[in-house]
């Protein structure tokens, strides 16, 4: 009996055994996963190309050649020499005025003295130029734009012809108006438009411009 409790006294000292721990799996990072690339399909090593605005950037840095310019600088004397008939009412008013003309007296004789100068003109300038693909896209928008100017400037005189206003009265009055106005902004235009050929830009003239863009 006594032998048995003592037994029995030196299990209920005895310590359970710990359970062992079983240990957790290491978990890999998600880059070791993929699979490396060769150097020819990584991304990162490959060039980038450059974006359209980049491009754009580039392009717009290319100089416009002398030539390109000369001519379409010419192509806007076509409207602005008939345009000079719509300020003959300012050139009576301000005499000084007509002192600016001066120096293209003689190219402005030249012209009015070749019969049907202005239609020769125009069509040249319409089928030589803007109508050949051989030139520049820069010289057959600038063409074309000074064809189109030089078709709106014939509106007023087919108004004149339809109304008749007279010589006197308010309709009168009225034509001696639109004539300045349209004087005023056709020699604008001419000077807009030989400053930005000169500078080797594209001059885009009101109402005018957009018409242009789309017959090309």
């Amino acid at each position: 009996m006594a032998t048995a409790s003592a037994s029995l006294l030196r299990l209920s000292l005895l310590r359970p055994p710990t359970p062992k721990t079983q240990s957790k799996p290491r978990l890999l990072p998600p880059s070791s996963l993929i699979p490396s690339l060769p150097p020819s399909l990584n991304l990162k090593s490959r060039p980038r190309r450059p974006g359209p605005a980049a491009v754009a950037v580039r392009m717009s840095y290319n100089p416009t050649p002398a030539t390109d310019r000369l001519i379409s600088a010419a192509a806007y004397t076509l409207p602005f020499f008939n345009s000079l008939q719509y300020g003959r009412f300012l050139f009576l008013k301000y005499p000084s005025l007509s002192l600016l003309f001066d120096p293209i007296l003689p190219l402005l004789s030249l012209y009015k003295s070749v019969p049907y100068a202005s239609f020769v003109a125009f069509f040249a300038l319409y089928l030589g130029v803007v109508r050949n693909p051989s030139f520049s896209h820069y010289i057959r928008f600038n063409a074309m734009q000074a064809v189109t100017l030089d078709v709106l400037l014939v509106l007023p005189l087919l108004l004149q012809r339809i109304f008749s206003p007279g010589r006197a009265g308010p309709g009168f009055r009225v034509m001696v108006w639109g004539h300045n106005v349209v004087f005023v902004f056709s020699a604008l235009c001419f000077l807009y438009s030989l400053a930005s050929c000169i500078l080797g830009r594209t001059p885009y003239l009101p109402f005018v411009a957009d018409a242009a863009g789309r017959q090309l």
